[in-house]
C-alpha cells in the first residue's frame, strides 16, 4: 500500500511539472483542467507541515479543491479563488504550488511558522488582490522587481517578519495598491519616494524597522490617504509640509524617529485627524496654537520631545479630546482655563515640565480618568483647591499622579470622594500631616504612594480596608507607632515599603499572611522584637530588606532567608544566621566551605588551629549536604563501573557500523553485539568515514554528561554530529529505547537541534544530530577565543529563540532537564539551536541524585526541587534553568563564579543588584553601553522570576515567550478609521 501511494504522489508530482513545462504551448481556448489547482495546492502541501491536521481534508484523489479546509472557489468556474490558512502552526516555507492558482483573489497565510524566502513571482499572479503573510518567520531580502507585475494588487502585509534590506522600489508599480504593512521588520534604508506615486493608497504602515533618512517630497499626492505610521524607526530631518494636502488623514503616528523643527504649519488643514502621535523625537519650538484647528482629535501625544513656551489656548477647542499626552518637555507657565471645554477629556499627562501655578479647577469638574502632573512644581496647598474643589464627575478618575511637586498642607480626609481611585502617589512633596483614616473608603485602590513627605503620626488601622491594595509606599516619612496587624487584610499585597521612618514595636505575625508579597522594606526604622517564624511562608518574596533596626534572635528558616542578602540585615547587632554573619545561641556553626581555586597545602577537612581542642559539630544543613553529596557520589561511581564494563565492546560494536549502516532499519532486525541497526529518519544515506571517526580525537567535538559528541558526514558529504551514550547499561531495552528515540526525532522547531537518527547494539548506542557550525553559546560568552562578542540584539535573539524551543518541547510533554549554554549552539546566522533535550527519557528512573549528578552537571543551573525528594520534577525546572541561562547570557558571567575569598552565585548577585537599585550595572561590559536599557532590565528580571525558589511561581515558558516578544516589541493597538 505504501509502495503505491508513494508512486502515485510521484506520478502527481510528475504530471504538475510536465504541466509547467507544457503549458506555454497549449491552445489559449482550451479550457483549463480542474486538476490544475488540486495539483498546485497538493503540491504547495508538500512544503509545508500542519501539525494539528487542519489539511487533512486536502486530498490528491478528488476532482475539485472547492470543498477542502481554507479554500474558495468561484462557483462557475469552480477555480480556487481563496486561500485562508490563519493561525494554523504552519510550517516549512512557500513553495510554487501557489503559482498554479492562476485565478487566485485572496492569500493569507498569517500567524503561522513559515520560514524562508518569499517567492520571487508571488506577485505575477495576475488575479492576486489581497497578499497576507503577517506574523511568521520569513526572512530574506525582498526583490527589487518582485512588484513589477503586481497586476490587480490592492492588499499586502508583511508585518511581523524578518526581512531585511531595502523596500523594493518595484512597490512604486503597484498602482492599485490600497493598503501596504510592512512593519516590524527589518527593512534599512530611506523610503523609496515612488511611493508618493500610488493614489490609491489608503493604509501605509511601515513602523518599526531600520528605515533612515528625511522623508522624501511628494507626499500631497496620497489623496486618499487615511492611515500613515512610520513610528519606531531612525527617519530624521522635517516633517514635509505636503502632509497638510492629505486631507482625508484619520491617523498619523510618526513617534519614535529623529525628526526635529517644528511641526509643519500645513497640518492644521487635517480636521478629520483622530489621532496625532509624535512622541520622542526632536521637535523644537512652541506648541503651535494652530492645532486647536484639528477639532477632531481624539488622542494628541507629543511627549518626549524639546517643546517650550506656554500650553496653547486653543488646545481648549478640542472638544472630542480623550488622550493628551505633552509630558517631557519644557514647557512652561500654567494650564489654560480654556481646557475646561474638553469635555471628553479622559487621561491628561503633563508630567516633567517646567509649568508652576495651582492646579485649575476644571481638572476637579471634569471626568477625567487619569491625571499625571509629576515633577511640575505646582504651588499648591491640599487643604486648599485639592480639598474643597471635588465634584461628583471626579468620582470618575482611576489614576492620579501628583509626585515630585511642591505641595503642602495636609491630605485631606474629603480624598474619600475619589471611589474609583486605582493609583495615587503623592510621593516627593512636602505634605504633613497624618495618612487619613479615609484613605481605607478606598475600595479600588492598587497603588498607594506617599513616600518621601513629611508625614507623621502612625499608619492608620483603617488602612485596612483598601483590601485592593497591591502596592503601598510610605518610606522617608516621620511615621511611628507599630505596623498595625490589621494590614493582613491587604491579601494583595505584592510590595510593602515602610523604609526611613520612626516605626517601632515588633514585625507583627499578620504581615505573613501576605503570601503575594514580593517586595518587602522594613530598613532604618526602630523595629524590636524577634522575627515571626511564619515569615518563612513567604514563598513569592523577592527582596527583604530589615537593615537598620534593632531587631533580635535568628533569621527564619527556609530557602529564601538562608539565602538573603547580608546587606538586608545588617545593623541588627542582636540578629543572629548565616546570612546576619553571627551564630545565634545553639545553633552549631557553619560547615567550612573550601574555594576550589585555593592554591593552600592545608588537609581538607583538618580543624584549624584557631579553634584549639574544641570540637566541631557540623550543623543539620551541612550534614544534609553532605548526605546529598555522598549519594550523588555513589550514583557516579555505580555509572562509572556500568560503563567501564562496555567500554571494551564499544570498539566492536562500533566496527560492527560499518558492516551493517546501509541496511534499511525495516530489514535489518539483528540486534547482537556483533551487528546494529541505524536508522535515518529522513532517508539519508549512511557513513561516509565510517565507525573509526568516532574513535578518532580529532574529530571529536566535545564530553557532556551523557557521553562524547563527534562530527563524521553522510555519503552525501553532509556533516552530521554523533552522540556515543556513554551510559550503556543504564539505557532501557531496545523496543523502549527506539521508541523513545523516535519520538524525539519528530520534535522539529528552528531552534531545536534535529535528531536525524540513531544506531543501536546491545553494547552501544549512537544518537546522529544534524551537525551546527557556530558552536556552543558558552565558547561565545566566555572564551575570548570565539571573536568578535555578541551584540544586545544577538543575545535577545538567543534568549528569545532559546525560549520558543523550551515552550515547544513541553508541547510535546518532553523535560529537557539539562539547559546550559554548552547545550545551545548557534548556527551561521546566528540563530540558537537547543540540544541534549530529553535524554533522560531513554533511562530507566534513576535516583533524582545521580541523575542529577549526571544530566545537571554544570554548577548553578539546577532547579531546588532537585534535592528535595518529596517535590514532583516537573518542566518547571527547565524554566529554572532558563533562567538562569537568561542572566548568563545578558551579564557574560558564569552561574557561579569563584573569587580568591568567595564564591558568586549570580542569581544572588543580581537579585542584590536590584535591590540596591544598580541592576544596569550587571549587565557585560563588553557591551560598552551599547544596549536599550528598557529591554536589559525587564530581561533580567524575567530571569529572576523564573530562578524562583518555588516551581509554583515560575511562568511557563509559553508566558514567557509572550513577555520576551513584549520586551521587544510593546504592543500600541491603533485602530484604522477608514
Amino acid at each position: 500500500m505504501g509502495v503505491m501511494l508513494k508512486t502515485k504522489a510521484k506520478s502527481l508530482l510528475g504530471m504538475f511539472f510536465a504541466f509547467l513545462v507544457l503549458s506555454p504551448v497549449l491552445t489559449r481556448s482550451v479550457t483549463p483542467s480542474l486538476n490544475d489547482d488540486v495539483l498546485g495546492l497538493i503540491v504547495f502541501k508538500a512544503d509545508i507541515r500542519d501539525p494539528n491536521q487542519k489539511l487533512v481534508s486536502w486530498n490528491e484523489d478528488d476532482d475539485s479543491p472547492c470543498n477542502w479546509f481554507g479554500v474558495k472557489c468561484n462557483p462557475r468556474s469552480n477555480r480556487v479563488t481563496e486561500l485562508t490558512l490563519d493561525g494554523l502552526s504552519l510550517s516549512g516555507r512557500i513553495g510554487r504550488g501557489l503559482l498554479q492558482l492562476k485565478l487566485l483573489r485572496k492569500l493569507s497565510l498569517s500567524s503561522n511558522n513559515l520560514t524562508g524566502n518569499i517567492s520571487p513571482n508571488l506577485a505575477k499572479l495576475e488575479n492576486l488582490r489581497i497578499i497576507d503573510l503577517s506574523s511568521n518567520s520569513l526572512s530574506g531580502s525582498i526583490p527589487d522587481d518582485f512588484f513589477k507585475q503586481c497586476g490587480s494588487l490592492r492588499e499586502i502585509s508583511l508585518a511581523k517578519n524578518m526581512f531585511s534590506g531595502k523596500i523594493p522600489s518595484s512597490l512604486s508599480l503597484c498602482s492599485t495598491l490600497a493598503t501596504i504593512n510592512l512593519s516590524s521588520n527589518r527593512f534599512s534604508g530611506p523610503l523609496p519616494s515612488g511611493i508618493w506615486g500610488l493614489n490609491a493608497l489608503r493604509s501605509l504602515d511601515l513602523s518599526d524597522n531600520l528605515l533612515d533618512g528625511e522623508i522624501p517630497k511628494g507626499v500631497e499626492s496620497l489623496n486618499n490617504l487615511r492611515l500613515i505610521n512610520l513610528s519606531k524607526n531612525r527617519f530624521s530631518g522635517f516633517v514635509p509640509d505636503g502632509i497638510g494636502s492629505c486631507l482625508l488623514l484619520r491617523t498619523i503616528d510618526f513617534s519614535e524617529n529623529s525628526f526635529s523643527g517644528n511641526l509643519p504649519e500645513t497640518m492644521r488643514k487635517l480636521t478629520l485627524c483622530t489621532l496625532m502621535n509624535m512622541r520622542k523625537n526632536s521637535f523644537s519650538g512652541e506648541v503651535p496654537n494652530w492645532i486647536g484647528e484639528m477639532k477632531s482629535l481624539d488622542t494628541l501625544d507629543l511627549s518626549g520631545n524639546k517643546f517650550s513656551g506656554g500650553v496653547p489656548v486653543s488646545i481648549g477647542n478640542l472638544q472630542l479630546l480623550k488622550v493628551l499626552n505633552f509630558s517631557a518637555n519644557e514647557l512652561t507657565g500654567s494650564l489654560p482655563e480654556s481646557m475646561t471645554n474638553c469635555a471628553s477629556l479622559v487621561a491628561l499627562d503633563f508630567s516633567q515640565n517646567l509649568i508652576k501655578g495651582d492646579l485649575p479647577q476644571w481638572i476637579f469638574d471634569s471626568s477625567l480618568k487619569k491625571v499625571s502632573l509629576s515633577e511640575k512644581k505646582v504651588l499648591a496647598r491640599m487643604n486648599g483647591p485639592f480639598a474643597s474643589s471635588m465634584g461628583n464627575s471626579f468620582e470618575k478618575l482611576q489614576v492620579l499622579d501628583l509626585s515630585h511637586n511642591q505641595f503642602s498642607g495636609e491630605i485631606a480626609s474629603s480624598i474619600l470622594v475619589l471611589s474609583s481611585l486605582q493609583q495615587l502617589n503623592l510621593s516627593r512633596n512636602t505634605l504633613v500631616g497624618s495618612i487619613p483614616v479615609t484613605v481605607g473608603e478606598l475600595k479600588a485602590l492598587n497603588v498607594l504612594d506617599l513616600s518621601e513627605n513629611w508625614l507623621n503620626g502612625s499608619i492608620p488601622v483603617e488602612i485596612s480596608g483598601a483590601y485592593s491594595l497591591k502596592e503601598l509606599r510610605l518610606e522617608g516619612n516621620f511615621l511611628a507607632g507599630k505596623i498595625p496587624t490589621s494590614i493582613e487584610n491587604c491579601s494583595s499585597l505584592t510590595t510593602l515599603v515602610l523604609s526611613k521612618n520612626n516605626l517601632t514595636g515588633p514585625i507583627p505575625a499578620a504581615v505573613a499572611k501576605l503570601t503575594n508579597l514580593q517586595n518587602v522594606d522594613l530598613s532604618f526604622n526602630g523595629l524590636a522584637g524577634s522575627l515571626p517564624k511564619q515569615l518563612a511562608n513567604l514563598v513569592h518574596l523577592v527582596s527583604f530588606n530589615i537593615s537598620h533596626n534593632h531587631l533580635q534572635g535568628e533569621l527564619p528558616a527556609g530557602v529564601f532567608f538562608n539565602t538573603i542578602s547580608p546587606s538586608s540585615v545588617s545593623g541588627n547587632p542582636s540578629l543572629c544566621g548565616s546570612a546576619a554573619n553571627k551564630s545565634c545561641p545553639a545553633v552549631l556553626p557553619k560547615p567550612i566551605v573550601l574555594n576550589p581555586n585555593s592554591s593552600s597545602d592545608s588537609t581538607p577537612g583538618a580543624v584549624p588551629p584557631t579553634l584549639g581542642h574544641k570540637r566541631i559539630i557540623l550543623s543539620i544543613s551541612a550534614l544534609i549536604a553532605i548526605g546529598a553529596a555522598a549519594v550523588i557520589v555513589v550514583g557516579v561511581i555505580a555509572i562509572t563501573v556500568l560503563n567501564l564494563r562496555v567500554r571494551s565492546s564499544s570498539s566492536r560494536s562500533a566496527a560492527a557500523l560499518t558492516l551493517s549502516a546501509g541496511d534499511d532499519y525495516s530489514q535489518s532486525p539483528t540486534t547482537d553485539a556483533n551487528s546494529g541497526k541505524l536508522v535515518m529518519f529522513s532517508g539519508d544515506p549512511d557513513f561516509s568515514t565510517g565507525a573509526h571517526a568516532l574513535l578518532n580525537k580529532d574529530c571529536e567535538l566535545g564530553r557532556g554528561g551523557f557521553g562524547a559528541v563527534y562530527r563524521t558526514a553522510l555519503r552525501d558529504g553532509r556533516s552530521v554530529a554523533i552522540k556515543k551514550l556513554t551510559v550503556s547499561s543504564l539505557v532501557k531495552s531496545q523496543e523502549e529505547f527506539e521508541r523513545e528515540v523516535k519520538k524525539l526525532g519528530k520534535v522539529r522547531h528552528p531552534n531545536l537541534v534535529a535528531l536525524d537518527g540513531y544506531y543501536w547494539t546491545q553494547s552501544l548506542q549512537l544518537l546522529i544530530y544534524e551537525f551546527v557550525s557556530g558552536g556552543s553559546l558558552y565558547k561565545h560568552l566566555h572564551e575570548k577565543s570565539s571573536g568578535n562578542h555578541l551584540s544586545w540584539n544577538e543575545r535577545f535573539n538567543v534568549i528569545l529563540g532559546t525560549a520558543k524551543s523550551l515552550a515547544h518541547l513541553h508541547q510535546s510533554n518532553i523535560i529537557h532537564y539539562n539547559i546550559k549554554s554548552s547545550n545551545v549552539l548557534i548556527d551561521d546566522s546566528g540563530e540558537p539551536k537547543v540540544g541534549d533535550y530529553g535524554l533522560a527519557r531513554l533511562l530507566p528512573m534513576l535516583d533524582r541524585y545521580v541523575l542529577s549528578s549526571k544530566i545537571q552537571s554544570a554548577l548553578g543551573y539546577m532547579a531546588p526541587e532537585f534535592a528535595c525528594r518529596t517535590v514532583k520534577i516537573t518542566e518547571k525546572c527547565d524554566v529554572y534553568g532558563f533562567g538562569v541561562l537568561v542572566l548568563e547570557i545578558v551579564t557574560g558571567k558564569r552561574p557561579v563564579e569563584y573569587m580568591e575569598d568567595d564564591v558568586v552565585v549570580l542569581c544572588d548577585m543580581v537579585r542584590g543588584a536590584l535591590e540596591e537599585g544598580r541592576v544596569e550595572e550587571c549587565v557585560d561590559a563588553r557591551l560598552q553601553g551599547k544596549f536599550p536599557v528598557e529591554e536589559a532590565i525587564p530581561v533580567m528580571k524575567l530571569g529572576l522570576i523564573c530562578t524562583s525558589q518555588v516551581p509554583s511561581n515560575r511562568p511557563d515558558m509559553g508566558e514567557v515567550v509572550n513577555i520576551l516578544e513584549l520586551i521587544r516589541c510593546p504592543s500600541e493597538g491603533q485602530e484604522e478609521l477608514g
